[in-house]
């Protein structure tokens, strides 16, 4: 499923004041993905299938291709699109986060007929306001 992406990756790395225990519970469970990003019928099993319910885009099928608990969670998403989540240890109880959002292709529309370039740069926007304010509430709460 994986095709040379002629877009980069979107990725966004913060620091979380949290134990990586905490922010894994956050980015790898159903009520966790729920609380932060969007509803789901998520479950942490390599290969499982699952749906993200992304509002007025319907739902998105889904599958689990990598787990390692609790550093690397991915996911394929819809039909071109590869999420994953790294954390990594820090000191003080911190973890550091990355969301790499990969499968980008200029030559490619999305499920509903937008051309990549153009979802991309929405996406870009979103994630930075995703991970920096939706995630970091929820976990720092």
């Amino acid at each position: 499923m994986h095709t040379e992406e002629t877009l980069p990756e979107i990725r966004k790395t913060i620091v979380l004041n949290a134990p990586i225990d905490k922010v894994w519970k956050a980015v790898a469970t159903s009520g966790g993905l729920a609380a932060w990003w969007m509803d789901n019928t998520f479950e942490p099993v390599l290969g499982q299938e699952f749906i993200l319910r992304s509002g007025q885009f319907g739902d998105s099928p889904c599958k689990v291709t990598e787990l390692e608990p609790p550093y690397r969670l991915g996911f394929d998403w819809g039909k071109d699109w590869h999420l994953a989540f790294k954390l990594k240890e820090l000191e003080n109880q911190q973890t550091e986060f990355t969301l790499i959002h990969s499968g980008w292709d200029e030559a490619k529309v999305t499920e509903f007929g937008q051309p990549h370039s153009v979802i991309r740069g929405i996406m870009n926007g979103g994630w930075e306001k995703i991970v920096n304010q939706s995630l970091v509430s929820y976990i720092e709460a």
